[in-house]
């Protein structure tokens, strides 16, 4: 079962939501501060985080930050009462897999904690259009790349873990795949970039700024 871990300010909220997701997903805690719910994540390592973007201390794009410095593969999905464009795409520039907004029913947001826990890219059916708009034309040009846009959200990330060192057996534990699977992205990430072996790979990573 997806396990998750739920971030919001608001106790009642938080309740609501866990109340909606059970025995539907695995709900390992819940927090309601930036520095609880980082705590949080680092400990429980769940599969998606769900988290609200406006809380005090910076928001869902702060507990993302100082996430993503030490867990890069961790998947965030956003789940607000705001729909304004400007909170949607900062916290996906920030590094979160979808949005959704709260009127979503318990149903549908398990699902899109699934998917999100897939890979996939999950938003509420009017943010869709205008978040693609956004990175269509306003991504800063030293951000596009044709070849990483080749990619998949998953050979990214065996991309990363490549770059950092990682063997392919601890690859498939981190992201809980096979070692097959591992081996099959490596040769579709060298197959798509035209190069030879994982040196080369992790220099193309570093390269392109990947990886810290």
């Amino acid at each position: 079962m997806t396990s998750v871990v739920i971030v919001d300010d608001h106790q009642l909220f938080r309740s609501g939501v866990r109340a909606e997701l059970d025995g539907l997903v695995d709900v390992l805690g819940d927090a309601a501060t930036v520095e609880d719910a980082v705590r949080l994540v680092l400990e429980a390592e769940p599969d998606v985080v769900v988290l609200d973007v406006q809380m005090p201390g910076g928001g869902g794009v702060e507990v993302i930050r100082q996430v993503a410095g030490r867990r890069p593969a961790q998947r965030f999905l956003a789940l607000s009462v705001s729909d304004a464009p400007e909170d949607v795409i900062a916290v996906i520039r920030a590094g979160a897999r979808g949005y959704v907004t709260k009127t979503i029913s318990g149903d549908e947001l398990a699902d899109a904690v699934r998917r999100v826990a897939d890979g996939d890219a999950v938003f509420s059916p009017r943010l869709a259009g205008f978040v693609l708009d956004a990175f269509a034309g306003g991504l800063p040009e030293r951000e596009v790349d044709p070849q990483l846009d080749q990619l998949t959200a998953r050979e990214r990330e065996v991309l990363r873990h490549i770059a950092r060192g990682y063997l392919y057996k601890e690859i498939a534990q981190r992201l809980s795949i096979s070692t097959k699977t591992v081996e099959a992205h490596v040769s579709a990430v060298l197959r798509k970039l035209q190069l030879s072996n994982r040196h080369e790979l992790s220099r193309w990573a570093v390269e392109r700024r990947l990886i810290d």
